[in-house]
């Protein structure tokens, strides 16, 4: 996926970055955005399970953060999201 020259140009002026390296952030943090909710929820969920979190403090957690995302994810239900976790 090309970068917009914009974004790079005032990447690279606000942080001092070089070109490259701008180049390498830009495409991370759009990486990180493009992550399919399925995943990230799969993800999260192991990660706050492995720091001993239980589903019942979970599930909340990972409404609050899909609605934080830069284009929100839609409000899932508990039950939805136990799909997604274990299909």
């Amino acid at each position: 996926m090309p970068i917009d020259p914009y974004l790079l140009q005032r990447v690279v002026a606000s942080t001092g970055l070089s070109e490259a390296e701008a180049t390498r952030v830009i495409g991370d943090v759009i990486a990180f955005h493009q992550e399919p909710i399925a995943e990230l929820v799969r993800r999260r969920h192991a990660e706050l399970q492995a720091r001993g979190i239980r589903n019942a403090e979970i599930y909340p957690l990972l409404r609050a953060e899909l609605a934080e995302r830069v284009v929100a994810a839609p409000d899932l239900s508990d039950r939805q999201l136990r799909r997604l976790v274990y299909g």
